[in-house]
């Protein structure tokens, strides 16, 4: 399996984790349509739903051996009515659910009931409580809740839990604590704290594999090589590191979930200030494993930390060990995002115990690779090839640096590092490191090379393919396997595969207008569609086609890879083309709107200013989700079409995604 793949499916898992939790139960109004009827006559008892937005209750009036609840009044001690007729659901919504494979009623929003009843006495008291389930397409799950209600009439008492006498007439509004309701899941469980606490574990192992946290093994292994005397010195200071890791994870996430919110994670991945210093930091780094110079602190400074060993070398590992944790912000922001959210709605818990397994994973190997070096160390003639190491792992270290200056290049459009620059650095590189492989090329420290092992010449060899594999790109090839490491194809200058595609494939795309920030934003592959989601809305309904919404970033790894890897098939290119009207939300545009088109946010009560706020406010509150990339695909209704998808490489998958979204749209017409 693709790394990037088992990361996102980790991810995935985790993300659900922390959203099955049981959410707010809709607003209840409930009441007599007359509050003063007389004995003898009918009335109806009124019940109307405020639901939360994404999710919807099931009305009455299908098939119950589909099953879904159907909503329902269960009566207790009631005196002086008489029930007349079923209660009745006032025009609810009709769909074909594919889970329960039967078409169902429903509301969303809000929704209204109706009970008729008879008066048969002066002093009637209705109580009852009406069942009902609420479900979202978006989490697939469906929760059961139960709102009571108690209505006096003349002289009799209402009695409700927790509220004491109630004047006659009037509705007492109860809020359902998280006791009173049963969630369960369409496709599994709702998991427990351990299997939650499992995949954040699992999570932990799997951002190892990112871009990132990749590169900051070799660092690691260089940092510790040669620090210890001993190996139980060489011990402590990696459990020093491994603890490090785990507390500041801990910690530094837990006040930014109480505090900040899930932004944080946002800004520290896609701001120029954190990516530029975590470039400056890779090429540090890469400048003294290339053996420029030696990472020492001054020797009387060395002198005295000799004899105050134990607090110098703390203060480095903990140095070592927050660079690291900063670094990974930028790749795990997903999973950190997830419990960002989790802990804007009070659970703060969860979010700790979830850094704290996530955080554990993640430290483990580093602890392994900081004891690693001692072994190194305890090795016969560990000198000359253990420097060649150092080079090459330098090599890397320069290369992937450029990742970070990218991320920032595209954030702010300056146009520094389009893709064939970049692309060119690489090349250089890379061609760079096989011929210090091969011998050719000697740096300082280097021992002399007699001759040249067969490790190392097939290390060569493999470094030239990689120079070769890349080279092709420099004229427009896609470069699959490296489409997360590189900048947008949309970023080439002179990219001849885009010029043969638009020459050879037809699209009977047509923009009556033109885009809103088409300027700096663009979209792969000759695609053409909007950046405004209002905008995209109304060009939808004017075309009569769905809304594909692309939830996307500039610092957003996956998004390139998904473009790079699946929208290029020609399958998915012409559907994408034809049958959708397209729509790019970048989370991380910097763009300031005009002051006039500033709101504060409903979720977090913080002014969004930018196009990437904004963007990323309407991801969260309107789907419940802050992860790229994800893909929506919305009928003129704003409602959904299918589930929406995240990150899948699978293209047949892909593909029967958009085909059963444009059934749908078909259906509903």
């Amino acid at each position: 399996m693709h790394s990037n793949k088992l990361v996102f499916l980790f991810i995935f898992l985790f993300t659900y984790g922390l959203q099955a939790q049981v959410i707010a139960p809709p607003k209840w109004d409930i009441a007599l349509e007359n509050p003063e009827p007389k004995t003898g006559e009918e009335v109806n008892l009124i019940f109307e739903a405020d639901i939360p937005i994404n999710w919807y209750i099931y009305s009455n009036d299908f098939d119950p051996d589909l099953g879904p609840i159907l909503t329902a009044i269960v009566w207790e001690d009631t005196t002086g009515i008489s029930p007349l007729g079923k209660l009745q659901a006032i025009d609810p919504k009709t769909k074909y659910d594919e889970i329960w494979e039967g078409d169902v009623t429903y509301f969303e929003k809000e929704g209204e009931f109706r009970q008729t009843l008879l008066i048969q006495a002066e002093n009637a008291l209705i109580k009852g409580t009406l069942e009902y389930q609420m479900c979202s397409d978006i989490t697939n799950q469906c929760i059961n809740y139960q709102e009571e209600f108690s209505i006096a009439l003349g002289n009799a008492q209402a009695s409700v839990p927790g509220s004491g006498e109630a004047d006659a007439g009037v509705f007492n509004e109860l809020e359902d604590s998280a006791e009173s309701s049963e969630s369960i899941s369409l496709e599994r469980p709702e998991e427990s704290l351990i299997g939650f606490l499992v995949i954040a574990f699992l999570a932990g192992l799997a951002a190892l594999l990112t871009p990132c946290v990749f590169p900051m093994i070799p660092m690691t292994v260089t940092f510790f090589t040669g620090r210890a005397k001993s190996k139980v010195q060489g011990f402590r200071n990696a459990f020093i590191y491994g603890f490090s890791i785990i507390a500041i994870y801990t910690i530094a996430g837990t006040i930014v979930a109480a505090i900040q919110g899930p932004e944080f994670a946002n800004w520290l991945s896609t701001h120029w200030i954190p990516n530029v210093f975590f470039f400056a930091v890779f090429i540090f780094f890469a400048l003294a494993f290339l053996g420029l110079f030696e990472i020492n602190l001054p020797t009387g400074f060395v002198n005295k930390m000799d004899a105050k060993a134990d607090k110098g070398g703390m203060v480095g590992i903990f140095f070592m060990a927050f660079t690291l944790v900063l670094v990974s912000f930028s790749c795990t922001g997903p999973i950190v995002g997830s419990i960002l959210i989790s802990s804007a709605g009070g659970a703060l818990l969860k979010p700790i115990l979830g850094m704290f397994a996530f955080s554990l994973a993640f430290a483990l190997p580093f602890t392994l690779f900081a004891i690693f070096p001692e072994w190194l160390n305890s090795l016969p003639k560990s000198g000359g090839w253990l420097n060649s190491v150092k080079v090459v792992l330098g090599f890397l270290e320069l290369a992937l640096a450029f990742k970070f200056l990218s991320i920032a290049d595209q954030v702010y459009h300056w146009g520094m590092l389009d893709r064939e620059i970049y692309l060119a650095i690489w090349i250089v590189i890379f061609a760079l490191l096989g011929i210090y492989l091969l011998g050719k090329l000697r740096l300082p420290h280097d021992s002399p090379m007699e001759y040249l092992g067969v490790p190392r010449l097939l290390l060569a060899m493999v470094t030239f393919v990689f120079v070769l594999y890349m080279i092709p790109g420099m004229w427009g090839a896609p470069l699959k396997a490296l489409s997360g490491y590189l900048p947008p194809l949309s970023s080439h200058d002179f990219d001849l595969v885009k010029i043969s595609r638009e020459n050879s494939l037809s699209s009977d795309q047509t923009l009556d207008e033109v885009p809103k920030y088409a300027d700096f934003l663009h979209f792969p592959h000759g695609i053409q569609g909007y950046f405004d989601y209002e905008q995209a809305l109304a060009a939808a309904k004017r075309q009569d086609k769905p809304l594909f919404i692309d939830f996307t970033g500039h610092g957003c790894v996956n998004c390139r890879e998904m473009e790079a890897r699946v929208w290029s098939d020609p399958r998915v290119l012409s559907r994408l083309k034809e049958d959708f009207v397209m729509v790019a939300l970048y989370i991380d545009e910097r763009y300031e709107l005009p002051e006039a088109e500033w709101y504060t946010s409903s979720y977090d009560n913080k002014v969004k200013s930018t196009i990437g706020k904004q963007n990323a406010d309407f991801q969260i509150t309107r789907f419940n989700n802050n992860a790229q990339p994800y893909y929506v695909i919305l009928d003129h209704k704003e409602e959904l079409l299918v589930s929406p998808i995240a990150y899948e490489t699978d293209i047949q998958k892909f593909i029967d995604f958009l085909d059963a979204a444009k059934n749908e749209f078909e259906r509903r017409q």
